[in-house]
């Protein structure tokens, strides 16, 4: 059977990028272990027909539409509101992602690299917002990561990409600051003693052709030649969402910490690097979160970026 999330019955999760992809895995997992989820989504009929096939998959679901789109620092704000009036908030989990950038340099409504404020600008944001609910709840940040930020070296003059844009580098650049707010809020908050946890965690090589079907939540696509040869390293998206479950809800997932595939690529959710003075810290090979992302100086300097850009006190 592999790890599955333990019973998080009255527990209140919002995961953003719910209704597709890895998020829509997330959401499922987290459904199936008695959580009520809040589907974060820009299409709120497609979140509405989600949520009633959640429902209808797993006896008992709670589940709630809320609408975000994390490219608009507005919509963020206002998702993050809508949160904080929420009774109680356990974790959220800051899955959404543009993973395949433009060909050629765009800009948020805000002005921002499009990239980057809809895979990290948007989340920190809506994290500012919610911060206190969770604090009450003891709760969770869960970020969503990716091996490719480090592969990257970040440029701290060009954030935004002015000068050095391309796809490749908007993405994995986008996920190097998105790693380096989640690990910077970690350390933010153990110094002013909060009980909320912030983690990084990272999907793997994960494929939707290699996922089950579920009812009429998810038909996986007919697989291509592409598809096949990539096989022997990769896993499906419904394996690629457990890192995230994991940090979202296991008593073992302690903030600071970076969860991902036991193999790197694929396998059981497991501990693969942190920050220093968290169990596991390092950035462990293959599967860790690599040694920019977790230097202090980059976490501080990235957050510094984003505070100032996103207009946050």
């Amino acid at each position: 059977m592999g790890w599955q999330a333990p019973n998080m019955d009255g527990r209140t999760i919002a995961v953003t990028g719910a209704t597709s992809g890895i998020g829509l895995w997330i959401t499922l997992f987290l459904a199936r272990a008695g959580a009520d989820v809040v589907l974060l989504c820009r299409d709120t009929r497609r979140g509405e027909r989600i949520a009633s096939a959640l429902r209808a998959e797993v006896e008992g679901a709670h589940t709630r539409v809320v609408r975000i789109d994390t490219s608009d620092l507005g919509s963020a704000r206002a998702a993050g509101a809508e949160l904080a009036g929420l009774p109680r908030l356990d974790a959220l989990v800051n899955n959404a992602g543009l993973v395949g950038a433009p060909a050629r340099r765009e800009v948020s409504v805000d002005g921002h690299e499009l990239t980057l404020a809809t895979n990290a600008l948007g989340h920190h944001v809506l994290t500012h917002e919610v911060l206190e609910s969770l604090d009450r709840t003891s709760g969770r940040v869960v970020w969503m990561g990716s091996m490719s930020a480090k592969l990257v070296r970040p440029s701290p003059d060009d954030l935004e990409l002015e000068r050095t844009y391309s796809p490749w580098r908007a993405y994995a650049q986008s996920k190097l600051v998105t790693h380096a707010l989640g690990f910077e809020l970690h350390r933010r908050l153990a110094e002013r003693g909060s009980r909320v946890r912030s983690l990084v965690v990272h999907p793997g090589y994960s494929l939707p052709v290699l996922s089950p079907s579920v009812g009429e939540l998810f038909t996986p696509p007919r697989p291509t030649a592409l598809d096949r040869l990539q096989y022997p390293w990769a896993q499906g998206t419904d394996r690629g969402a457990l890192p995230a479950v994991f940090a979202a809800t296991s008593p073992d997932a302690l903030s600071g910490q970076f969860h991902g595939p036991r193999g790197g690529l694929r396998g059981e959710p497991a501990l693969s690097g942190g920050v220093a003075g968290v169990e596991g810290a390092g950035s462990r090979g293959t599967g860790g979160p690599g040694r920019r992302s977790i230097d202090p100086l980059v976490g501080a300097a990235v957050w510094s970026f984003a505070t100032r850009v996103c207009e946050l006190p």
